[in-house]
Parts: C-alpha cells; structure tokens; sequence
C-alpha cells in the first residue's frame, strides 16, 4: 500500500537534488530538496494549470471564483491517485474536528481547502491576497464578499499545503477569518516543514494537524523503497543539521561551481552572487 512519502516524491511534491547538483533557493542558499505540495495534485504540470485558473478567477468576478475552480478539481480527486489519498486523509482528520466552515487562503491553499468543503457540504472562505474575504454556503453556489464580523459565533478549519514558521497564517489568514468575527481552533495542512509553526499557531491558539513532516525518517523510507540514494540521504542528513555548514562544505569540495554559475547567467548568476554578497561562499566577498 503507497503511503503519502510515496507520492510526494512520484509527483515531485518532495524533490531531492543530485549530490554533486543542489538547488538554489531564493535566500542565495544551497540546499539539496525542494517541496511543492501542490504537485500532489497529480504533476508540476496539472499544479501550474490550476494555479492559472486560481489566478485568472481570483482576478474576475468573485461570486464565481468557487465555481470556476471546481470542476478542475473535482476530475482530479477523481483521477489522480496522489490527491485523492490526500484529499481522504484530511477529510478524514476534519470529521474529527468541530468547526462551522472551511477556510482557504490564495492561492495553493485552494489546492486543499476546496474539496474537502465540497464533500463535507461545509461553507467555504476564500481569503485574498488583498484582504478580501468571500464566503460560500455552498462551494458550487455564488460567494458574497465579506464586510463586517457577520460571522460572528462561527468556528473556522484552515486548511493549507504546507507549515513553515506560519507567518501567512499570523500575518494574513487569522486575521482576516476573526476579522469577520469567526475563531479558529484548528487547522490541516498536508505536510509540516518543522521550522516553528506549530509552536507559533499554538501561541495564537491554534492546534495543527499533518500528515508528512520534513524530518530524516521521511527520507530513510524513500531509501528503502529505493527511491533515494543513500549519497542523497547523507546530503539531506548534512543540511538538516547544518544548513550553512552543508553549503560551505559543498563548495569547498566543489571550488569551480560559483564560477560555473555566473558564467551560465540568468538566476544561476544571481543566485550565485547573492551568495557571495552575503558571505556564504568561503574566501569570497
């Protein structure tokens, strides 16, 4: 039986580089995974084609966002092994749970939050990265935009892709669901990436829920079932423990890679001088 691990990295959801070729990642760091939980969906390419429709419905007429994203997902849980596994197990954890509605922030939120209000028949929210809030009784019927604490007495259930240190969720989602007079006492999100979230949701009263954590044992399955290498495993193992001190031992055995990088230009080029600007690449500054 295939578990969540499985399909995290079948979809590329959890993605592990070559040892002798780590990622970029936006900070001018190196690291050796990335994860994007909203490749569950099936692949990176039904992910991008629903973000398209969430931005392009996001834009339009609201009333009708629900609805233009629906049907799309509706045929993946339908299709797609990887989100209908998902998509059951957060079902599963939300009949568990006391709540009055279902709550999902722009935009890989709506990955996750949508089906789950379609089959539970639960009210949805739809928060926007502009601050506005719309609200659906039913995910298939028109939504109003949200003024006021009319609310007021109902319990939301966020539901997201992923936990980090939860700054969307104290600098936008909570705000805005007790910005219409509503709690919340609970939220799910598919995978938690250890870095404070939990602790921080705590702080705000929250209890959180996942079903993967970015954690060494997740990638010790994947080296059993010969998903991963061993080589990969260590490399993960080095920048868990030290993500700085991984970089600067990668580049120290790999003395010609910064280089290598800035002659390629485009975002290898800047990656790599942001790193240098920044000290992470020894004798450079």
């Amino acid at each position: 039986m295939k578990t969540i691990a499985d399909y995290l990295f079948a979809t590329h959801a959890l993605r592990v580089s070559d040892p002798e070729k780590p990622f970029w990642y936006a900070s001018g760091t190196l690291g050796p995974f990335y994860v994007n939980t909203h490749f569950l969906i099936e692949s990176e390419e039904k992910a991008n084609e629903l973000l398209e429709k969430i931005e392009k419905a996001a834009a339009g007429n609201r009333e009708l966002f629900l609805q233009s994203i629906l049907d799309f997902v509706k045929t993946q849980y339908e299709t797609s092994e990887s989100y209908k596994m998902v998509i059951d197990l957060i079902v599963a954890k939300a009949k568990e749970l006391s709540f009055d509605f279902i709550s999902g922030g722009e935009r890989r939120d709506f990955f996750f939050s949508l089906m789950p209000a379609y089959l539970l028949g639960k009210p949805h929210l739809s928060i926007f990265k502009d601050g506005e809030t719309w609200f659906s009784e039913e995910v298939s019927g028109k939504a109003v935009k949200v003024e006021g604490d009319v609310l007021s007495g109902k319990t939301s259930l966020h539901i997201a892709d992923l936990i980090t240190e939860a700054s969307s969720y104290t600098n936008a989602w909570i705000p805005s669901i007790r910005g219409v007079g509503a709690a919340i006492t609970d939220t799910i999100a598919v995978i938690d990436r250890l870095q404070g979230g939990r602790e921080n949701l705590a702080k705000e009263g929250v209890n959180m829920y996942t079903f993967a954590k970015i954690e060494l044992p997740l990638f010790d399955e994947a080296v059993e079932k010969g998903i991963l290498t061993s080589a990969q495993r260590d490399m993960v193992a080095h920048f868990m423990e030290s993500p700085i001190g991984y970089m600067k031992a990668f580049l120290e055995a790999h003395p010609d890679f910064i280089d290598s990088q800035i002659a390629l230009g485009g975002k290898p080029k800047q990656r790599a001088e942001l790193a240098i600007s920044r000290g992470y690449v020894p004798g450079r500054s």
